[in-house]
């Protein structure tokens, strides 16, 4: 079995890096709050089991019930397939600096972080966009959605693909450059800006590209998701039977919920992240981390009280069970 020294130089030399170059990193937490990190590891710990249970519920009952095989409800599940990683990236790190101060992160397990991490958002941005598209079809064009919306693996893959091949530059950037100022990440997980901030060397491409990525990629995302939902709105008006708006304004409240629920907290933590200098790092971090925890947390509570045909499944699988 090859040395740990053996396996880090291995990974090195894979990404081009300097000897000089640190082989663990140290992650901080929430500075300033050290002495509340138990604390706040409760509900942090809380928000994450709510959100696995909530999560493998719905994939429980969509993959139980043949009548939900379709593809609006394939796309609620790869929702809770990404919250479940996106989550599951974080929190069990951050649980074991809370619980057992254990600080230290690989450069490899830095870096798979942050891939990981990254690439499900988009991937997140990117089911959204399809969840926008799906109610599109289903209102505006309904003669024509089992025929556009039949393969659900194209869609899987294509969203998988969407989110990978964007962030595969964040890893890469990060590996070729030198860090000899510090190893010590101020947060609790390996943020792309924040891993970048230690380099010492030009990383202005990286910073770029980061902007490039979520003002671009982000942007075109809502541009879509706004242009679907206003022609959905333009054929829900001028329905003549008040019962069918009701019902296609209810098929679309879950997804505008998840949608606003997603994108707004999502950029207000890029934006105090990259520009917020005079806000508290405590507060920054605090934020960046509530908004992967409660996310997560809530997409499985909405579609699950929001959607009726999940909510009737889960309430006859339970009477089943009982009986």
């Amino acid at each position: 079995m090859p040395s740990p020294n053996i396996s880090i130089q291995h990974f090195m030399s894979i990404f081009n890096l300097t000897p000089s170059d640190p082989s663990t990193f140290i992650l901080m937490g929430i500075s300033g709050l050290e002495a509340a990190h138990i604390w706040i590891s409760i509900p942090f710990s809380t928000f994450y089991i709510i959100g696995l249970l909530g999560n493998f519920t719905v994939l429980f009952v969509v993959g139980k019930e043949q009548t939900l095989h379709k593809p609006m409800y394939l796309l609620l599940c790869m929702l809770a397939l990404t919250d479940i990683g996106t989550s599951t990236s974080v929190v069990p790190k951050a649980l074991c600096l809370f619980w057992f101060n254990l600080k230290d992160i690989t450069l490899g397990g830095c870096l798979t972080q942050m891939f990981f991490l990254h690439g499900v958002s988009m991937m997140h941005s990117a089911i959204l966009v399809t969840m926008a598209f799906d109610r599109y079809i289903a209102i505006c064009n309904p003669l024509r959605y089992a025929t556009i919306l039949t393969n659900g693996r194209i869609i899987g893959l294509a969203v998988v693909f969407h989110g990978s091949i964007l962030i595969l530059p964040y890893p890469f950037l990060v590996s070729q450059w030198p860090y000899c100022r510090t190893n010590i990440i101020p947060h609790m997980h390996c943020e792309h800006i924040a891993v970048a901030k230690l380099a010492c060397a030009d990383t202005r491409i990286s910073s770029y590209y980061g902007l490039f990525v979520v003002f671009c990629e982000r942007g075109l995302d809502m541009i879509f998701i706004a242009v679907s939902y206003t022609q959905i709105l333009k054929v829900i008006i001028s329905h003549p039977i008040k019962d069918a708006q009701l019902k296609d304004l209810g098929t679309c409240c879950s997804h505008l919920c998840v949608i606003l629920a997603f994108y707004i907290p999502g950029l207000f933590s890029f934006l105090t992240h990259r520009f917020g200098h005079n806000v508290p790092l405590h507060f920054q971090v605090l934020i960046a981390n509530v908004y992967l925890l409660v996310f997560p947390m809530l997409n499985p509570i909405i579609y699950g009280v929001r959607t009726k045909q999940i909510r009737d499944r889960l309430l006859r699988l339970f009477t089943h069970k009982r009986t």
